[in-house]
């Protein structure tokens, strides 16, 4: 057994990225993963620049291992050889708009009569209920109408988009998550099940503070910019020649940052005598640690605060943080060679299994690539 997943296999219908993202994480873990496509273009992402040699930088990132078959499930062939692949599968992903698997007569109600134990899993930007369930939905508008939006960005500026696909990749992990959780099920019940996730209860689920805070005191939560509204301090402070973040909300920490900044009478100050006190006066608080930071450079704060035991770090750019030595001695960028592409980076799972150990073991599929291996030639 070379990963948790291997014997499963799993037929991937979607495009773009929340059901790509999930089958993904399936296939890191050892699943075999068939992509299947439409032969005119396959999936949308196919057509996301940058580009290397001609093939799209961000579907490389997320349809590593798997296999790609082109099908035209309008057509008697595609679907013969569809129901072929059903036969063998254990998991379906597909992320229509709902309706649309129906019409087609792959819908879970309509595979799950001869499939009874097959696991299906519906992504979709509404779920497969509700009066909005018709709608189609991205990311942005994920962001805006879940209350994300609405608490990013400065303070009193206008709402801000958080610039990763966070409502997608966040629906692909619950997708995931669900898939796992429908197939130990299986093993007691013996049935699968259909999984339904959306983006939009995805995203909403990621506002646990400020849920929080709405439930406890029925007013809307406040946009704060850089302040977290149950720590302070804990945010992102200039340094002399940078940009540094660090949360010393405990007590503990709270004396030994007074003590690092040269400031102790901050810790006998009434307005910060407790973290409520210094989150309801943060916004002093940080005119009076920031002048103290801008004395000196990062890397001087960075070793007094990690001695100190306080959490801290810089802030890096991407291109520091993919040749950083941790993130290179914790193995999250490999190399893999793409059929097209040639040899290339990718970002490594994030799962650590020690037992049963994912990784890339493939790139990811040109169109159609899989067809004589899955059909045989024709």
């Amino acid at each position: 057994m070379t990963g948790a997943l291997d014997g499963i296999r799993v037929l991937d219908l979607t495009s773009h990225l929340s059901g790509p993202y999930a089958a993904m994480i399936l296939g890191d873990q050892g699943a075999d993963v068939i992509k299947i496509e439409n032969p005119e273009g396959g999936d949308h992402a196919r057509a996301m620049p940058p580009f290397i040699q001609g093939e799209s930088a961000p579907f490389m990132i997320w349809n590593r291992n798997k296999r790609s078959v082109t099908l035209d499930l309008k057509s008697e062939e595609g679907m013969a050889r569809f129901m072929s692949l059903v036969d063998t599968a254990d998991v379906i992903i597909e992320n229509f708009r709902p309706g649309v698997a129906a019409r087609l007569g792959i819908d879970y109600a309509t595979l799950s009569k001869k499939y009874p134990s097959l696991v299906y899993c519906s992504i979709s930007g509404f779920g497969q209920s509700g009066p909005y369930t018709k709608r189609g939905g991205f990311d942005l508008i994920m962001q805006g109408m879940t209350g994300l939006m609405s608490v990013c960005g400065p303070a009193d500026g206008p709402p801000h988009r958080v610039p990763p696909a966070i409502s997608d990749v966040t629906a692909g992990m619950n997708g995931a998550i669900g898939i796992l959780c429908a197939l130990n099920a299986r093993h007691v019940t013996g049935k699968g099940q259909q999984i339904d996730i959306s983006l939009f209860e995805s995203c909403l689920s990621l506002g646990v503070y400020e849920i929080a805070e709405f439930f406890a005191t029925d007013t809307r939560p406040a946009r704060l910019g850089q302040q977290h509204r149950a720590s302070a301090p804990y945010q992102v402070f200039k340094t002399r020649d940078g940009w540094i973040t660090f949360g010393a909300s405990g007590q503990h920490h709270w004396a030994s940052l007074c003590q690092i900044i040269k400031a102790p009478e901050l810790q006998h100050d009434s307005r910060f005598a407790e973290n409520k006190d210094r989150v309801a006066n943060n916004a002093e608080l940080v005119v009076l640690i920031q002048e103290r930071l801008e004395q000196e450079p990062s890397d001087h704060w960075l070793a007094q605060l990690d001695d100190a035991g306080i959490p801290a770090g810089p802030v890096l750019e991407y291109d520091e943080v993919l040749t950083n030595e941790h993130t290179l001695a914790r193995d999250m960028v490999v190399e893999v060679e793409h059929q097209k592409a040639g040899k290339g980076r990718n970002i490594n799972t994030p799962i650590k299994l020690l037992g049963t150990a994912g990784g890339i073991r493939h790139a990811a599929p040109s169109l159609g690539q899989h067809n004589d291996d899955l059909f045989g030639s024709d």
